[in-house]
């Protein structure tokens, strides 16, 4: 069994939309390439929606970000929801590589990346949070009256406490994230 990195819509259009986007793509860029030299794979998930929206799947901000460096990467997975797994292959091919950890990255960490933490475990996936290699809107949850490091904060804390019969969740700081090949 091995691990894979699975990076949660990183597109153009999100890195300038995202608290510190640009840092942040430089961290999972980081762990991309610590995932290949391990021989771990990584798929990138991609968040599409209708012709016509900012999620047009022919729009150039719907590409995953060049900052990522994803030059070897071994699946794109196309979704439509905010939970990574929802009607898309992505069970399927984390099952063909032998996966059974997840280290999860990207954004939005109150939208598609918490869906997706919390899918991974109801697929009896384990998942290693990268406790800084995820944001939410520069602003926040204005509305909730959280800045946006207390959005990281909040969902790191909930995430890790998270009961799942199936799987665990860790969350580590990319730093400290080692992939099994």
């Amino acid at each position: 069994m091995t691990d894979a990195l699975v990076i949660v819509d990183m597109q153009e259009l999100m890195i300038p939309l995202v608290w510190r986007g640009e840092e942040l793509a430089g961290r999972i860029a980081a762990l991309a390439r610590a995932a290949k030299r391990a021989g771990a794979p990584v798929l990138a998930v991609q968040q599409i929606g209708a012709r016509g929206t900012a999620f047009d799947p022919d729009s150039p901000g719907t590409r995953l970000s060049a900052r990522l460096g994803l030059d070897r990467i071994d699946a794109v997975v196309r979704k439509s929801a905010t939970d990574s797994f929802y009607r898309t292959d992505l069970a399927a091919s984390l099952a063909a590589r032998d996966v059974r950890t997840i280290v999860l990255a990207g954004v939005a960490t109150d939208y598609c990346v918490d869906a997706t933490a919390r899918s991974a475990l109801s697929h009896d996936l384990n998942v290693v949070l990268v406790g800084d290699g995820h944001a939410p809107a520069a602003n926040g949850d204005p509305e909730a009256g959280l800045t946006a490091e207390q959005v990281i904060a909040h969902h790191n804390r909930v995430l890790s406490k998270a009961i799942h019969p199936g799987g665990t969740l860790r969350v580590l700081p990319a730093s400290h994230v080692v992939f099994s090949p």
